[in-house]
């Protein structure tokens, strides 16, 4: 989409969604990725609404993203959950990627939760883990931000310090300790895929200082931090990939059912955690 739409096309979007939600406002916003989808049927939702049905948003293509846009509350808290997220390596533009966290952000929004599935590139975190993000390294090769500028969206250079609600993190690794949930804090580390990483490059990876990769969420936090939002992000690990003499060959099934696996865990924890931020 031109950049200097955008602004535009973010209010015609969220015209459509004040029309089917009336005077509810979402104070959370939560992107369910990969297996993660059963959060959404935890939530008391008001409203539910397929992102075929929504302007300017894309379709998921993705096994496991359901694809629409659930909003209503979850442990009382007033959310909206998108089933479904887009990635660049599905062939869709970075501002396309990440054009339902500009909306979610006009919505009013003022945190964003974020879950994916990702590998690990540690010794020490094992299929089936959780990770709380406490900051990343982007290696995609391209930028949602690239491009002209629009001040009424962000600021032309957002500073990436304190993108991450690390206070949050300590409450949920009390939780999953609590709960007897092996989990973590950790660093992302974002590539485009959608090929899985050589045994040379997971080597690399574990030495520039990341715990876990993934081909997601990155864009939509750096679009969330160019709308000033805050981000709490969740990785559930599954598979691991470092040392290189334990990679075996992993299939998009076997992700999707290690990531389910884990799901009711992870969401336990954000239920928990609703009650505690």
């Amino acid at each position: 989409m031109p950049y200097l739409m955008l602004y535009e096309q973010i209010q015609a979007t969220v015209q459509f969604l004040r029309e089917k939600i009336g005077d509810f406002e979402p104070e959370i916003g939560i992107v369910l990725g990969t297996g993660l989808g059963g959060v959404a049927d935890k939530i008391q939702a008001t409203a539910r609404i397929a992102y075929g049905e929504i302007p300017h948003f894309p379709t998921p293509t993705v096994a496991g993203h359901k694809g629409e846009l659930v909003f209503g509350y979850l442990e009382g808290r007033r959310v909206v959950a998108m089933s479904g997220r887009f990635h660049y390596y599905e062939g869709y533009s970075m501002q396309e990627v990440t054009f339902p966290i500009r909306v979610l952000t006009a919505l009013g929004i003022a945190h964003l939760i974020i879950g994916n599935a990702a590998g690990s590139t540690s010794p020490h975190i094992f299929a089936g883990d959780i990770v709380f993000i406490k900051d990343h390294i982007n290696l995609q090769p391209e930028n949602p931000l690239r491009g002209a500028n629009d001040e009424r969206l962000g600021v032309r250079f957002p500073d990436m310090l304190h993108t991450y609600r690390t206070d949050w993190n300590k409450t949920a690794l009390a939780i999953a300790a609590k709960n007897g949930t092996r989990a973590h804090e950790g660093v992302y580390l974002a590539l485009q895929g959608p090929n899985l990483e050589t045994p040379a490059e997971y080597v690399f990876m574990h030495r520039i200082g990341a715990d876990v990769v993934g081909m997601s969420s990155i864009p939509e936090v750096l679009v969330a931090k160019h709308g000033g939002l805050r981000v709490f992000m969740v990785s559930v690990v599954s598979n691991q990939s470092y040392p290189p003499e334990i990679i075996r060959e992993t299939t998009l099934e076997e992700v999707i059912a290690t990531v389910e696996a884990t799901e009711p865990k992870v969401t336990a924890i954000l239920c928990e955690l609703l009650t505690k931020i």
